[in-house]
């Protein structure tokens, strides 16, 4: 990759910034996560109350690098095909029936599928191919889904009654866990005089369709070497309890630590983190970055882990300490 293309992602990452910031207050550390998963082509759970702009920061995402994007209301009586589609049987002007695909809302750039935990888990699972495989499959016929597609799931970690939730295998298939907190003082007085005035602000459009698809193509062919994914490795299987050189606290806490996937997560995460900050390449430091978000909805914490009060994000500041970094050969 030349210095240019360099160059010039870091300056579109902030553009990008600065144009959905006309529109969200504060909010930089996870737009940032957002946009790291979205050039790695990943999908992101986001975590938090109502009311901290989750759905606008969809809605502003989308204007600023001009893709659709659609919201999905996840509730109890959902059903797989109001998010895939459906067949419809219709007659032509002689008579013949035939059955058409409509296509779902699933169907579009940038989902967001708000409050996921609501829905059973049969239409939860209706996402699963798709997250993975960037495909639907309905009565046999497989439909691909525009590129570039990225699911954004939100969750509300307050009210747990009543909800589904979401099984390893849906969680693993989401990139970063990112916890949307509330606004800085300052921000929050910003929030109150901007969106108690008669103004409108809007997000300038910076890329395309197009160039968010060339970006993810550049990403891949960013070089690691093999010190930093060793570093990446040895991060996600010190999560694991039953490897045999776990950390002592991983196997007091843990019950089921990250797949492979994980790691993958971790160096994707690096290479994005590395463009946006102008370099060509990846530290170990890069991997570091992103650890909370890409561990800690793939570790599993036992009943001694919450009889002691330990969070997992606990767990994942204590590991970025146990496990060093590889001694270069």
């Amino acid at each position: 990759m030349s210095d240019k293309a360099i160059e010039q992602l870091a300056a579109a990452r902030e553009k990008i910034l600065d144009s959905v910031g006309r529109v969200i207050i504060g909010q930089r550390a996870v737009l940032h996560e957002i946009l790291v998963a979205l050039f790695s082509r990943g999908h992101c759970l986001m975590i938090g109350v109502p009311g901290l702009a989750k759905t606008l920061m969809v809605r502003t995402l989308s204007d600023s690098l001009r893709l659709q994007g659609r919201r999905i209301q996840f509730t109890p009586d959902l059903m797989p095909s109001d998010i895939t589609g459906t067949d419809l049987l219709e007659e032509d002007a002689s008579g013949r029936r035939a059955f058409r695909f409509e296509r779902g809302p699933i169907f579009t750039n940038l989902l967001l599928a708000d409050e996921i935990n609501r829905t059973p888990p049969k239409t939860q699972a209706a996402l699963l191919e798709a997250m993975q495989e960037r495909r639907v499959t309905a009565s046999g016929e497989t439909y691909s889904l525009p590129e570039p597609f990225m699911v954004m799931a939100t969750q509300n970690p307050i009210e747990q009654e009543g909800t589904y939730p979401l099984p390893e295998a849906q969680l693993d298939r989401f990139m970063f866990c990112i916890h949307v907190d509330y606004p800085a003082e300052a921000e929050e007085q910003k929030i109150l005089m901007d969106t108690t005035r008669d103004v409108m602000q809007e997000a300038q459009p910076v890329l395309d369709a197009g160039e968010v698809i060339e970006v993810q193509r550049l990403v891949r062919e960013v070089p690691v070497s093999d010190h930093v994914a060793l570093y990446a490795a040895r991060l996600a299987r010190a999560t694991r309890p039953q490897e045999k050189d776990a950390p002592e606290f991983i196997r007091r806490w843990v019950r089921w630590g990250s797949g492979p996937r994980a790691g993958q997560n971790l160096l994707l995460a690096a290479k994005v983190n590395a463009l946006f900050e102008n370099r060509g390449s990846v530290s170990c430091a890069d991997v570091r970055r992103f650890a909370h978000p890409v561990l800690r909805h793939r570790m599993f914490c036992n009943f001694s882990a919450a009889s002691e009060g330990v969070e997992v994000d606990d767990i994942v500041d204590k590991l970025i300490e146990a496990v060093k970094e590889p001694e270069y050969g």
